[in-house]
């Protein structure tokens, strides 16, 4: 794995870390987004999808439906979010294992709760808030 840390002071500039993000991705990637609740985990998705070549004013937090789904010029991308599943189960029971075979980008937030599911090449990105609009941004790449 290899570590990239980047540091931002406002919203452009976690839009900036998404579109880098979104360059270094693949088909079938999957990204465990961490973050406290307004840490803007749902911001950089939003960012990330636009940059993928969809409508980011059709993201929203996935919270209550776990699962939405976005097309892009470059595929879709499957937005889920495991904050209020029981776990795992939750998970399977939306056919995660299916999604994961569909060739899209795929985006879990609060991946920890399904740490077990995830594949072991997953991008991790960790947000922590650091003011207002400022964020820090862990990314953890897989050796590819």
């Amino acid at each position: 794995m290899r570590r990239r840390v980047v540091e931002v002071e406002d919203l452009e500039g976690t839009a900036g870390v998404a579109r880098e993000v979104a360059g270094d991705l693949w088909a079938g990637a999957v990204l465990g987004l961490s973050g406290d609740l307004g840490a803007g985990k749902t911001t950089f998705v939003r960012a990330l999808v636009e940059a993928m070549g969809g409508d980011g004013m059709q993201v929203s937090s996935p919270t209550f439906v776990l699962l939405h789904i976005y097309e892009t010029r470059r595929g879709r991308v499957f937005h889920l979010d495991a904050y209020r599943t029981a776990g795992v189960d939750d998970f399977e029971g939306i056919g995660f294992g299916e999604l994961l075979g569909e060739g899209g980008v795929t985006v879990v937030e609060w991946p920890s709760r399904v740490e077990s599911i995830l594949p072991s090449d997953a991008v991790r990105i960790e947000i922590e808030t650091r003011g207002p609009t400022a964020r820090r941004f862990s990314m953890d790449w897989p050796d590819r």
